[in-house]
């Protein structure tokens, strides 16, 4: 795709993000509302095949776009961004592992958007630890058998196929070497334990899976090897840390614009307050915080797009721009003043969002032990 298309789709989706996003975005969040239309919309902008390769159907956008999409996005509304990106975290997983039978059954189906659904790591007692996962898988025959629950899974009362990581081999050591990623479609022994309610992130459906005897066919087992699923994991992870810092960016991008907006119209000691230099200052650093966590989040997409490991470039993107929306937002709750804990604006909405993105694929606390082996092992002595 050359720079003029990738320029002239981000334009496409900065006008949709203005017609539909941004108007409905308020009502649907208070209501807690699953947003039905704008998920049919996506689906015909061709956003759940965004990053699949266009020989499967799919737009096949870099990283570095399909990061400025969701940046465009989340600046209006963060919630709905997360129903693709989930998707496509368990896409990348197939285009990147899976055999090529399987790119060729799967991936059509999720770029159109036929199948969505996301990717089941969490579990009531496993998150930032996957090793420590519960879910078994036993082999019977032609079929996988599995048992256990997933929790905080994106896409899990609407989306219809998961990528599940389970345990193949319970009593492996490491246990990283007994897991393995298996692709469930819903259907007898797959059924939803409860939607969660959540503090922000309003909207999306974030559930319980509960597997009960589910037989799963051995073909979908993504790269029909046994023992390679947690590794299949964090490399989808990379992707969705881009995504998730892209996020925290459109968080601070969208607080920073509420923000010049705001502080231009309302006026103290005969003046707008923007013309107050504490004012200034924090508006100063919301901007800087901005273009630092965009420069970041390139510098991860590069590495990404060029099939480079980048967990180090993705730790740090994903670290900084998700602080940054936390940083910005609260930043704006100041300057908004008493008006901010109005739900009449949309300053309090980006307050709620915004440290989910902290906490989403691998909390900010796990980044920088990341970051910090990283450079240990690409400094060495």
């Amino acid at each position: 795709m050359s720079p003029d298309e990738s320029r002239e789709i981000l334009a496409s989706i900065e006008r949709w993000v203005e017609r539909e996003v941004r108007p409905i975005a308020r009502r649907y969040d208070h209501a807690d509302e699953y947003p039905h239309e704008l998920v049919g919309q996506m689906q015909a902008l061709g956003l759940f095949g965004a990053t699949i390769a266009e020989e499967y159907g799919g737009l096949g956008l870099s990283a570095s776009v399909y990061a400025q999409i969701v940046t465009a996005i989340s600046a209006a509304w963060m919630a709905p961004v997360g129903i693709f990106n989930s998707h496509l975290v368990m896409a990348a997983c197939v285009q990147r592992h899976g055999t090529p039978a399987q790119r060729e059954r799967w991936l059509p189906r999720f770029a159109s958007g036929e199948v969505r659904g996301g990717i089941g790591l969490t579990e009531p007692d496993a998150g930032t630890d996957l090793q420590a996962i519960r879910t078994v898988a036993r082999r019977d025959g032609a079929h996988y058998v599995i048992d256990g629950t997933k929790t905080w899974i994106t896409n899990g009362v609407y989306g219809s196929c998961f990528a599940v990581l389970v345990k193949t081999d319970p009593g492996a050591e490491p246990r990283h070497k007994g897991m393995s990623l298996l692709l469930c479609e819903k259907g007898p022994g797959f059924t939803i334990g409860r939607k969660l309610k959540k503090l922000g992130y309003k909207s999306i459906d974030s559930a319980e899976l509960v597997f009960e005897g589910l037989r799963v066919p051995a073909d979908q087992l993504i790269g029909e090897v046994e023992g390679s699923g947690f590794q299949q994991a964090i490399a989808g992870l990379e992707l969705g840390r881009i995504n998730v810092a892209a996020r925290g960016a459109g968080i601070a991008l969208g607080a920073l614009r509420e923000s010049l907006r705001y502080a231009q119209q309302r006026r103290t000691f005969g003046k707008p307050i923007a013309q107050h230099q504490a004012i200034q200052l924090k508006l100063a650093d919301m901007a800087t915080r901005v273009e630092a966590a965009k420069l970041l989040i390139d510098q991860a997409a590069a590495k990404y797009d060029a099939g480079e490991r980048c967990d180090l470039e993705a730790g740090m993107a994903k670290l900084f721009a998700s602080e940054a929306g936390v940083e910005n937002s609260l930043e704006a709750m100041r300057i908004f003043g008493g008006y901010s804990y109005s739900t009449e604006f949309d300053i309090e909405r980006y307050y709620r969002d915004a440290p989910l993105m902290c906490i989403g694929e691998g909390t900010n606390e796990m980044q920088r032990i990341i970051i910090a082996r990283q450079l240990l092992e690409r400094n060495p002595l």
